[in-house]
């Protein structure tokens, strides 16, 4: 009997910890609720001590998912561990995931203890949070750099303490794969109360080995892998969850597990972080990349026409990407847009139904054909929940040409007032942006900015990604039209409104 791998999505902790990647309440329950149509396990949603944002994004997350574990990360340290049970507690399902370091290099520079404190204070923090939460995760940070017949020894403590998971994270992702195998494999043979927990893993990507260190684990005895949607995480990211999952699915001949994920929603989850992060996913990225079931030569094509497995080792369908056309325009109904929508994993209510269908339409009278990335995109720009807008775009206009200074004017509606200003630019988006600066009065810095077709076609819709920076945070937009001047000044806009929210707040 193949026995079934818990699959700890990380993506609203670790993975909103890189650069730009920050994300309000709103956004976070909206992955949430998108990892539990997913049917990940257990969703780790953030880490509560770090700011007012976070444990309200937690407690949120913890209020609104139903069907999975929901985590929160704390140090070895009681006001830590508090926090997260204040945050936690409101889920069917809680869990305290507390951490400490355990390698020389951390010990002696970073905590700048010794290593008895140090297993002290592992043992204290587990045993406060069992007190408090019936289901304890410990990991031991650096663990692939620490003394074994330490970190075995600390292991030991953590699950008498009370801890119910015992995670072992490559931290710097320095563990090469037969490497990180043979310590998994160690831990269950050198821990002696270890069938009292659950071996977890937890694998960077520094060296692009995370998704070969998780699977390499899970041969040698590791029940839990932590993983991110499209591997975004600090520094080089983490394992990618699609990768881990469609490896596990596909070479069951090898690894004789399988996971509870529903695959054919992959697709669609790793769109909708790629939007609300910003960070685009490279084309030849596996599993969700725009070229990963894409094919060029011809005689890839030739072998693809005759017998699809020649040069195809899973279906576009498998992770719920359409490789036909979707046939849906402006003639088609509510209901049957309705039915496609399901068969994506959206379940709208009226509200939401009316408004995207509203937004189909409009795009149908534009568009000869409508694709299902369209319908993904309309989708995740109007039905995903946003904060209080302030500035309403009304009206813009701008002059431009090779031999004319570009000017563009823009005119705003705030508070029932319509405020109008122009200003010149290095290029028609410049030259918007810097009139929305005047008349906001916003003083920001574009930190980022990127225009690509999201749809095939003339009549392709444009993705508009805008970062900026005020006082060191970072704030980001997004706004998808088939005319991507308009799209650049939406998503600039929204950018200007989540920094004008954080400062009204």
């Amino acid at each position: 009997m193949k026995k079934n791998i818990v699959i700890f999505d990380t993506t609203l902790r670790d993975g909103e910890q890189c650069p730009g990647a920050s994300l309000n309440t709103n956004e976070k329950v909206e992955i949430a609720r998108r990892l539990e149509s997913l049917n990940v396990d257990v969703i780790e949603a953030g880490f509560p001590i770090a700011s007012p944002g976070d444990f309200e994004g937690v407690q949120a997350v913890a209020s609104a998912v139903k069907n999975c574990t929901i985590a929160g990360l704390a140090r070895a340290v009681k006001k830590d561990i508090d926090r997260v049970w204040e945050a936690v507690k409101y889920s069917d399902r809680p869990r305290i995931h507390t951490f400490i370091a355990t390698s020389p290099v951390h010990m002696q520079y970073k905590l700048q203890l010794a290593p008895e404190e140090v297993m002290e204070q592992a043992i204290e923090a587990v045993k406060h949070a069992r007190n408090l939460c019936p289901e304890v995760e410990f990991s031991a940070e650096d663990a692939t750099r620490s003394e074994k017949s330490f970190l075995y020894k600390i292991c030991e403590q953590a699950i008498k303490a009370g801890a119910t998971i015992i995670n072992i994270p490559d931290t710097v992702g320095y563990a090469q794969p037969e490497e990180f195998g043979q310590l998994i494999r160690g831990i269950k043979e050198n821990v002696s109360n270890i069938e009292k927990a659950v071996i977890s893993v937890h694998c960077h990507n520094d060296l692009g080995l995370a998704v070969a260190n998780s699977l390499e684990a899970i041969k040698n005895g590791a029940v839990q892998v932590e993983c991110t949607i499209n591997g975004i995480g600090e520094r080089a990211g983490n394992a990618s969850l699609e990768e881990i999952v469609m490896a596990l699915k596909t070479r069951e001949d090898i690894y004789h597990k399988s996971t509870k994920i529903n695959t054919k929603q992959i697709y669609f989850t790793s769109k909708l972080v790629s939007r609300l992060t910003g960070f685009v996913i490279q084309p030849n990225k596996a599993i969700v990349g725009k070229n990963a079931f894409s094919h060029e030569a011809g005689i890839h094509q030739a072998g693809i026409l005759k017998e699809r497995t020649t040069y195809e080792i899973m279906t576009p369908q498998s992770i719920g990407l359409e490789s036909n056309e979707l046939v849906l325009g402006k003639h088609s109904g509510r209901h049957a847009f309705q039915d496609k929508l399901e068969k994506m994993g959206y379940s709208l209510d009226r509200e939401q139904l009316n408004q995207a269908f509203t937004s189909f339409k409009k795009l149908a009278d534009t568009k000869k054909e409508i694709f299902v990335e369209d319908l993904e995109a309309i989708i995740s720009e109007e039905i995903t929940e946003q904060i209080p807008v302030l500035y309403t775009l009304d009206y813009f206009h701008v002059n431009t040409g090779n031999s004319t200074l570009p000017t563009a004017t823009v005119r705003l509606l705030y508070k029932g007032e319509h405020l109008v200003d122009a200003s010149c630019g290095d290029g028609p988006v410049d030259a918007s942006f810097k009139a929305i600066d005047r008349i906001t009065g916003a003083k920001v810095e574009l930190v980022d900015y990127n225009i690509r077709a999201i749809t095939r076609g003339k009549d392709a819709q444009g993705e508009a990604s805008v970062k900026i920076k005020n006082n060191g945070d970072i704030f980001s937009g997004r706004n998808i039209s088939t005319d991507t001047l308009e799209a650049s000044v939406r998503a600039y806009l929204k950018a200007i409104n989540k920094l004008m929210y954080k400062n009204n707040r």
